[in-house]
C-alpha cells in the first residue's frame, strides 16, 4: 500500500505519470484500474459546473475557437469530455503526459497550430497555480477559476492572474461583455 503522503506527492503530472512514479512495474495493471473506476465513478461528477456547457455553446455560436490544455491524460480526458457531451466544442485537445507536466507546450502546440491568432488574443482559464504559471510561460493571459471547491483562491490571488473569478456566472458574465 502506497502512503496518502507519497501519493500527494505525485500530484501535478497526469495519472499516467502518477502510476508510472508509484508502481512502474504495473504501469499497463494500475492505469487500466483506474480508468475502469474512473469511469464507473464518474456520475459522482454527473455534469459540468453549471452555466459552463451553455457557455461553451454561446461561444461557439460566436465562432470562438475554442482548445483545452489539462494536466489529465488522454484516456481521463477522453472519457470526462464523452461523459459531459463537450467533446466537440474543442478543436484541439491537449492532454498531459506520462513524462510529466507539459501545460506550457500544449498552450504553445494550440499557439502553433492556430496561425495568425496572437498571444494576446488567447486566455488561459484554469483553477490550480500550474495553470497560472504554465500560461505566464507561454505568454498568454490567464484567468483564474476559483468556483470549484477543490481551488485554492487565496494561492490563486497570490499568483496575480489577469483576471479571477470566484463563480461560473461571474465568468459567464465577464465572457458575454468581451465576446
Amino acid at each position: 500500500m502506497v502512503p496518502d503522503e507519497e501519493i500527494i506527492a505525485t500530484f501535478g503530472p497526469s495519472e499516467e505519470c502518477t502510476i508510472m512514479k508509484l508502481v512502474p512495474e504495473h504501469y499497463e495493471k494500475g492505469l487500466a484500474a483506474y480508468l475502469h473506476h474512473y469511469k464507473i465513478l464518474h456520475s459522482m461528477c454527473p455534469h459540468p459546473f453549471d452555466g459552463i456547457k451553455e457557455l461553451l455553446i454561446y461561444l461557439q455560436g460566436k465562432s470562438v475557437k475554442l482548445a483545452m490544455v489539462t494536466g489529465k491524460g488522454k484516456y481521463s480526458t477522453d472519457i470526462s469530455l464523452q461523459y459531459f457531451n463537450i467533446g466537440t466544442f474543442f478543436e484541439i485537445v491537449e492532454t498531459g503526459s506520462v513524462n510529466g507536466p507539459r501545460k506550457t507546450e500544449g498552450i504553445q502546440f494550440v499557439l502553433n497550430n492556430w496561425p495568425g491568432i496572437q498571444k494576446d488574443e488567447i486566455v488561459y482559464v484554469g483553477d490550480a497555480v500550474s495553470d497560472i504559471e504554465a500560461s505566464r510561460k507561454a505568454g498568454v493571459p490567464v484567468i483564474a477559476a476559483a468556483w470549484a471547491e477543490t481551488a485554492e483562491p487565496d494561492q490563486l490571488k497570490q499568483n496575480a492572474p489577469d483576471r479571477i473569478f470566484y463563480s461560473v456566472t461571474d465568468f459567464s458574465r465577464w465572457v458575454y461583455s468581451v465576446v
